[in-house]
């Protein structure tokens, strides 16, 4: 049995990711519209409908915009924490009770052979969190809306055969921009979003020998690009002794198009 998955959509404009066993499938976030979930689910040629549920990582419009009508359309189950589930009660509108579930910070759940690990992240909302998944000796880390690592999380997430990190910005691209200067202070803040050099520094902490691919995600779309965000974290891996391209392979998600399904 295989753990598979795909990162749907990833981006400042909305962000949700698949992963699937033989036995389970679950959904991590819905932050684009009902529509749009639906079309980026025929893409990997999957089902909504057959889904074990959805987690949700925190309660901001980017990670929550069709949870709503998914769960009410297909009847899917919802796992989020006890602040979470308050912060976006009036975004996703009613849910029947059946079809929510707590999920807490430090909580492991199984689905079938599937271990999901939850853990905190430091971000601007009610509590935050994301999640790793292990199956069968493999693991899949997931972490992004953080604004920093720390060795508490590196700590979580070390050694992951697959890794989908934070890449956010360009330091100096936001610097320069039109944001206005709260805005600005909130992404750089500790409970913002890591940017591509601190990402890579973080990777290059947790990077073990079964690491085989590392997707950067959740990239601002005003102030980063793909190719510049993969030439700054190989940088950085670089001259921190990593060997981009054969120890592991980086790659890049789209805020529209689906990364194929593959096994971790």
């Amino acid at each position: 049995m295989s753990l598979n998955f795909s990162v749907l959509a990833s981006g400042s404009t909305g962000n949700a990711i698949y992963v699937e066993t033989d036995e389970h499938s679950l959904l991590i976030d819905a932050g684009l519209s009902g529509k749009q979930m639906e079309n980026l689910f025929q893409e990997i040629q999957r089902d909504i409908k057959n889904l074990s549920g959805i987690l949700v990582t925190h309660e901001h419009s980017d990670h929550i915009k069709g949870l709503g009508i998914l769960a009410r359309k297909y009847e899917i189950p919802i796992f989020a924490n006890e602040k979470t589930w308050k912060a976006m009660e009036r975004e996703i509108g009613e849910i029947h009770l059946e079809q929510k579930f707590t999920f807490e910070i430090g909580e492991t759940k199984s689905f079938g052979s599937l271990e999901v690990e939850s853990f905190g992240v430091s971000h601007d909302a009610a509590e935050p969190m994301f999640f790793v998944f292990h199956h069968n000796g493999k693991k899949l880390a997931l972490i992004t809306d953080t604004g920093y690592v720390s060795d508490r999380m590196k700590g979580i997430i070390r050694g992951a055969d697959v890794f989908i990190f934070e890449s956010n910005h360009d330091v100096e691209m936001l610097r320069m921009c039109r944001y206005p200067w709260n805005v600005k202070r909130r992404i750089l803040s500790d409970v913002g979003h890591v940017s591509n050099e601190d990402a890579a520094l973080a990777m290059a902490d947790v990077i073990g020998d079964k690491t085989k691919r590392i997707y950067l995600a959740h990239l601002s779309k005003e102030n980063n690009m793909k190719e510049l965000a993969r030439m700054s974290v190989q940088q950085v891996l670089e001259k921190k002794g990593f060997i981009v391209g054969e120890q592991f392979e980086l790659y890049d998600t789209d805020p529209k198009k689906p990364t194929p399904l593959v096994a971790v």
